[in-house]
Parts: C-alpha cells; sequence; structure tokens
C-alpha cells in the first residue's frame, strides 16, 4: 500500500523538539496523521482511518473473526506490556544485554511468546504473519520484535518464526536502513532518554 503522504520525523529528547510538536500536533506527540487538513492522533485511530480509505484486507484481515482479534490484540499492544516497553527501551540500532529478568518481564515475554505462536497457530495460513497476510497487527508488534533481538530476549517455535519473518521483511530492513542513516544518537541510562546529533 502506498499513501499518498509525506513522512515528517521529529527526532525526540531535543531542546526544540517540545515547541515543535506542539506546533503539529494536538497532543504534542506523536504520531500523527494529517489529511487533507484533518489531524489524526493515536495510533489506533491512524490504522482504523486508513482502513476506511484502503481496499479491504490491505490493513485488517478480510475475515470477520481475524480481523476482530486483530483489532483485540493491536488493543493489547496499544495499552499493555508496559515492562518490557519499559525495561527495554526499542533501538533499532544497537544491541544491548539483556535486563535482569523481572517477574513482570517474564510475564510480558510468557505473552507475547503464547500470542504470537497461538494466533499463527489458528490464523496463520497463507503467510509468515501473525494473520498470514501482513496486517495492522503486525505493524502493531514489529516494535516489540525488536526489542527481542535488540536484547536477545528468548522465543521459541512458531512465535520465534514469527519475529524472523518481521525482521526479514523488504518494509521493516527499509525500516532499518533509514534508522542506521539517522543522524542523532540516542541513549538510555538511569535518568531517562537522551539524545544528541552525530558528529560529522
Amino acid at each position: 500500500m502506498n499513501l499518498p503522504v509525506e513522512e515528517i520525523i521529529v527526532p525526540l529528547d531535543f531542546p526544540e523538539t517540545t515547541a515543535k510538536l506542539k506546533s503539529i500536533s494536538p497532543t504534542a506527540k506523536v504520531p500523527l496523521l494529517i489529511w487533507d487538513g484533518i489531524e489524526i492522533w493515536e495510533s489506533l485511530a491512524i490504522a482504523e482511518f486508513i482502513a476506511e480509505w484502503a481496499q479491504p484486507g490491505e490493513v485488517w484481515p478480510l475475515d470477520a473473526e481475524a480481523r476482530a482479534i486483530a483489532r483485540a490484540v493491536s488493543s493489547e499492544m496499544h495499552s499493555g506490556f508496559q515492562t518490557i516497553r519499559s525495561m527495554c527501551s526499542m533501538d533499532i540500532r544497537a544491541r544491548h544485554p539483556a535486563p535482569a529478568m523481572t517477574p513482570a518481564l517474564e510475564a510480558d515475554i510468557a505473552r507475547l511468546q503464547t500470542m504470537w505462536s497461538g494466533l499463527r497457530a489458528k490464523y496463520g495460513k497463507g503467510g509468515p504473519f501473525l494473520f498470514g497476510a501482513w496486517s495492522a497487527a503486525d505493524a502493531f508488534y514489529t516494535p516489540v520484535v525488536t526489542r527481542f533481538r535488540t536484547y536477545g530476549l528468548p522465543l521459541t517455535g512458531a512465535a520465534a518464526d514469527y519475529a524472523a519473518a518481521i525482521l526479514a521483511d523488504p518494509l521493516f530492513l527499509k525500516l532499518e536502513e533509514q534508522a542506521k542513516a539517522e543522524p542523532w544518537w540516542i541513549s538510555y541510562g538511569p535518568d531517562g532518554r537522551s539524545s544528541g546529533y552525530l558528529k560529522t
């Protein structure tokens, strides 16, 4: 699907970041889709808006049951998995040691292992993704897949195969190359996230 939009990247944690976000976003956060003057914030709302514009089956599965489950697991990602998201910050370019395993992190990993394996078993015919063909659910879980690689977290069986399929997908590889070309660094420490421009 080729959306007729222009992508604008706003680097985070720079002195000008907050002002820039406030100038374009009603929440001063990303993502934000501006379409014919309409401002749409929140990733789930953006996915639903694009699904209405796109051909059926391009964003959500065609089958009604699969489509409902895809929306459910995307909502779960949108509002959940706080431990893995906070302890394993997204960093496509780097590799970090795994954090100390806690019960909460172990629970997140177990839920993802079970979910991905179960979805692949029930809905994964016809393709390598959660519902066979690519769907918005895969877009929501791609950032989590990258965390498993960045921090060397354990996955087995169908869940590991799913993660490998995401990381080998041409669209992800393009995203990865774009990330490598970004002219700034990001660091995560005890005091939070910080950023700066790379020296040229």
